[in-house]
């Protein structure tokens, strides 16, 4: 602890938002009920149910819907696609809606994609709302200090996760340098992909020299060490019965709502 700098200055949330003063451990249990029990059923009602009170959640992570859209079109742009290989090939029941040659939609057909297309998006939601609320530091203190799971490892994983963002910013220095000399500026799929592969190898070998130091300077700094204190305690408190009551409310209006409706699918079946 630095000279000057109390524990409860380091102990303050790193955001302001509700969920952020959550611990992440009852966020993530809350998000893993709600995962498996859209797991265990392929329906419209229960995936519709926990994704509109998913997005009500929202707000409380600091997560606007526009937010939303920008950054997690690649999971809406897959739920799409998984949603429409499931109207193509899923049994044809119920009245025909569109024919054309191979291309053949039913009622039923059209109700199966967009069970998909409902379900990925709530099973995704829950993963994005516990990234977007949590401090890696504070997830490694929790997992360390509440799960008891080994300090050396967590420390490892938290460190590993605090690079990735500069590895995406040495990506495009490295892209940059490239082009300035010539390199990788090569018309063409064939040429660009070149390029591309060897940018990734020197990439690998700064990844590999970077984690080679930050290995030695962590257990010189004694990180590796048996014993260790913690400069932020990981506690539970009142809020987090709140989310773990949020989260079997949310998981229990999904259920609900598919066997009040007759839409229960199991998997199994």
């Amino acid at each position: 602890m630095r000279a000057g700098v109390s524990a409860d200055v380091i102990a303050v949330p790193r955001s302001t938002w509700l969920l952020a003063n959550a611990n992440p451990l009852s966020k993530l249990a809350a998000a893993l009920l709600l995962t498996l029990a859209l797991l265990l059923t392929i329906d419209w009602a229960s995936a519709t149910v926990a994704l509109v009170l998913e997005l009500a959640v929202l707000p409380l992570a600091g997560v606007s819907i526009r937010i939303l859209v920008v950054r997690g079109w690649p999971i809406l742009a897959a739920a799409l696609v998984g949603g429409y290989g499931t109207a193509l090939l899923a049994p044809k029941t119920g009245g025909v809606l569109f024919d054309w040659g191979p291309l053949v939609f039913t009622e039923g057909s059209l109700e199966s994609g967009l069970a998909i297309v409902l379900r990925g998006i709530a099973i995704a939601l829950p993963g994005i709302i516990l990234l977007a609320s949590t401090d890696p530091t504070d997830l490694a203190d929790s997992f360390a200090q509440n799960l008891r799971l080994p300090h050396r490892f967590v420390l490892g994983a938290l460190a590993a996760l605090r690079l990735v963002g500069l590895m995406v910013e040495e990506w495009q220095t490295l892209g940059i340098a490239r082009r300035a000399r010539g390199v990788g500026s090569n018309v063409g799929f064939l040429g660009r992909f070149t390029a591309s592969v060897g940018q990734g190898l020197a990439l690998l070998v700064q990844a590999l020299r970077r984690a080679t130091r930050l290995a030695v300077t962590m257990e010189a700094r004694g990180f590796g060490g048996r014993q260790r204190t913690w400069a932020r305690e990981s506690n539970f408190r009142v809020i987090d019965l709140w989310v773990m009551t949020a989260g079997v409310i949310i998981t229990g209006a999904a259920m609900t709502a598919a066997i009040t409706l007759h839409t229960w699918n199991p998997v199994w079946t």
